[in-house]
């Protein structure tokens, strides 16, 4: 494929559930022509990055994004579709953020797999140690994430299908990662949201040389490929087949309990020598598996796995958000714009149902979910989309 089916593609994926924010319509608003700069900027190596628009988030927890320009999104989109084929042949099977076909579900029911077999359907002792690394995106040292880069696509350069050279890909992925978006960045937002925002979680405190913005999908593909090394240590070196996980939070599993308070010091040591990386001090969790465990937003316990009361307490939020723009859709006078905010209100409802049904489907929580439904959503709501009885998926009507 050329160059330009590549931006096409990359454009096409980065304006999915992005149609309506004002970069990508100002994109838009002259598409052909920006598609065309964009191809000559990145075909004669004269790409720059522009300003990111920088804000607090508050959900799930507190934390700083950087939101790139629509023009470079493609261009993220551009590095994640090179890169992530090499990834996916590279990466181990117990490593579940951002990658097809895995999630947060995934790590659930991988977890509970994992204590299942360690201790013979649970009629053997065995022990959870779960860990945390402290402000990793901001601890992510650029010189050491590159040479990893650089290292992947040596190893497996026959997988990589680029329509340009390798040297031209590197020098792409090495503007991306050594960009500081925290100069000329816009804020939105007010000074005192980053009250109570620890300084490991800010860009701006960040070690020198060090950070990745949180908000750009090539920092996803990026935060996986910088601990890569780590999960190998840890399966093959360590030998700990019951081991995952998911960004910077990872469980190990072992019917040893004084095996897995000696591995502690070795994890911390080789994060430290190795990736610049340290554990966080007080999110050192080690407990028998009958008192269940805190994994991605459930409780995992014997035969069993509940969904967390603040997973819930998000789902009742964005239910209720759902139902007051559908009474601000009923009281527009223009029936034309009507039907088409209508419309994209629907598709977003379907989408936010799916999103937090799928993850509750493999918990124990079908009392909850339907109880939320039913006493919670708007009944007109309804009238556009349709409910399955087992409460786990939602569709657009006909």
């Amino acid at each position: 494929m050329s160059l330009v089916c590549d931006i096409f593609k990359s454009y096409y994926d980065a304006r999915i559930n992005k149609r309506n924010t004002i970069s990508q319509l100002e994109f838009e608003f002259d598409l052909e022509r920006n598609l065309l700069h964009l191809y000559q900027e990145l075909q004669n190596n004269r790409y720059e990055i522009g300003p990111s628009i920088f804000f607090i988030q508050t959900h799930p927890v507190k934390r700083e994004i950087f939101a790139g320009a629509f023009r470079d999104r493609i261009v993220h989109h551009l590095i994640y579709n090179y890169l992530n084929p090499l990834c996916e042949k590279t990466f181990i099977y117990d490593s579940y953020s951002c990658r097809v076909d895995k999630g947060t579900s995934k790590g659930v029911q991988r977890m509970s797999t994992f204590i299942r077999s360690c201790s013979q359907n649970y009629t053997k002792d065995c022990y959870i140690l779960k860990l945390d690394i402290q402000g990793y995106f901001m601890s992510i040292h650029k010189d050491i994430l590159y040479h990893s880069i650089q290292s992947l696509i040596d190893q497996k350069i026959s997988l990589l299908k680029i329509p340009m050279t390798t040297e031209w890909l590197l020098q792409l992925i090495h503007k991306v990662i050594y960009h500081d978006c925290t100069q000329n960045g816009i804020f939105k937002g007010k000074k005192t949201d980053y009250e109570w925002l620890p300084l490991t979680k800010s860009l701006f405190y960040s070690k020198p040389n060090c950070g990745l913005p949180i908000g750009n999908l090539t920092s996803q593909l990026f935060s996986n490929i910088y601990l890569h090394e780590f999960d190998v240590y840890m399966k093959h070196t360590l030998k700990l087949p019951y081991y995952g996980r998911y960004v910077d939070d990872f469980v190990i599993i072992h019917h040893d309990k004084a095996y897995l308070q000696s591995l502690i010091p070795q994890i911390t040591l080789y994060l430290q020598s190795h990736l610049a990386l340290t554990l966080h001090p007080r999110k050192i969790y080690l407990q028998h598996y009958s008192k269940g465990v805190l994994f991605l937003g459930t409780v995992i316990k014997p035969y069993r796995t509940y969904i967390r009361k603040r997973t819930l307490g998000y789902f009742y939020q964005k239910i209720q958000l759902l139902n007051q723009s559908l009474l601000a859709v009923e009281q527009e006078t223009n029936p034309i714009i009507q039907a088409e905010i209508l419309n994209w209100l629907k598709k977003n409802f379907v989408g936010v149902m799916n999103a937090y049904l799928g993850f509750l489907r493999p918990t124990k929580s079908y009392k909850k979910r339907k109880q939320m439904i039913d006493k919670h959503v708007n009944p007109k709501f309804w009238e556009y989309v349709s409910l399955d009885e087992a409460y786990t998926k939602a569709k657009l009507k006909k």
